[in-house]
């Protein structure tokens, strides 16, 4: 059972969502809330595994919402779920130790499957939310020359179901594994990147071309 709490100030969103988990398997929506201004003492109070965190809410953003969240509760997985594709706005977040960034989409499926992936362990981010982020960082850091990473070749085949965006499921039917050995094969690219998250990796991925 994966435990969910949802900060987003569009009552119509907010409440189709609510009906949408409250009636699906495997999810226990523990609270939804039209802001994030008590956003500790509500995680304090539900502990969620995932928190859907929107980023345009009257008083505190979902931003600075995420940095309050990972400084206090560092294992709680903050998934930013919007309308919006700017630079800053996918830097902050990725910065700020998101787990995921899911846009905002009719298809209530979509966020289901990027929950399930952060809780997990991996990651939901579209390889155009990716490719951003890697040019964010080209344009504002110094590039260094890129350290050689050795991964197998079966690795740098995960990494690359990564960089376009699977599920762990579907690497593993992609890669014709199972999702143990995906778990397994992801852990030492983690280790070999010197990363702790699939929006990491599949940066470094991008930017050093390892896939």
């Amino acid at each position: 059972m994966i435990s969910i709490v949802i900060f987003e100030d569009n009552k119509v969103l907010r409440q189709s969502l609510t009906l949408y988990f409250n009636n699906t398997e495997g999810i226990h929506l523990a609270g939804a809330y039209e802001d994030a201004n008590e956003v500790i003492a509500k995680i304090r109070k539900h502990r969620p595994d995932v928190v859907l965190m929107d980023i345009q809410m009257p008083g505190l953003s979902g931003i600075e919402a995420l940095s309050r969240i990972k400084a206090a509760y560092p294992d709680t997985k903050v998934l930013i779920h919007t309308i919006f594709e700017d630079d800053h706005r996918i830097f902050s977040a990725v910065c700020g130790g998101a787990s995921g960034y899911v846009l905002k989409s009719p298809d209530p499926d979509d966020v289901l499957q990027a929950i399930q992936d952060v809780y997990q362990g991996g990651a939901h981010m579209s390889p155009a939310i990716a490719l951003k982020v890697m040019q964010m960082f080209q344009s504002q850091f110094v590039q260094s020359q890129p350290t050689y990473v050795e991964l197998t070749g079966r690795e740098r085949e995960v990494l690359a179901c990564m960089v376009k965006g699977m599920s762990y499921k579907m690497i593993a039917h992609s890669c014709n594994l199972s999702v143990h050995t995906v778990h397994y094969h992801i852990k030492h690219i983690y280790e070999k990147l010197h990363v702790n998250s699939a929006p990491e990796a599949v940066v470094k991925a991008i930017e050093q071309k390892l896939v």
